[in-house]
């Protein structure tokens, strides 16, 4: 399995993270872990990059231009992809998510 080293490496089909059903020990387990942890960081970093973007494109950015409909519209379709996780959780998650962009979108505006 190659190792994901960058967000299009994570993004990659051709990259196979480590299924649940292969591990047979701790340090498997810890190793996979691992490297799901890299590509997620990687694929947060990416979406932060791109809510970035639509925070300079939209009339009100910020939090105060935040979307209730569209964040709903997310955490469904994630739900569809994540069932076990359900959408309570997801909502929790993305709502982390969504936070830490714009948080990193204020920053990187202030760093201009």
């Amino acid at each position: 399995m190659r190792t994901v080293e960058s967000a299009t490496d994570a993004a990659d089909p051709m990259v196979r993270l480590p299924l649940t059903r292969e591990v047979r020990s701790l340090q498997e387990a810890r190793a996979a872990i691992d490297e799901v942890d890299a590509a997620l960081a990687l694929l947060l970093a990416r979406r932060a990059e791109l809510a970035g973007a639509v925070q300079r494109l939209k009339p009100v950015g910020g939090f105060a231009g935040r979307d209730p409909h569209r964040e709903r519209q997310i955490v469904e379709a994630m739900a569809r992809r994540a069932p076990a996780l359900g959408v309570d959780r997801l909502a929790r998650i993305m709502n982390a998510v969504i936070e830490a962009g714009l948080e990193a979108a204020e920053d990187a505006r202030e760093a201009r």
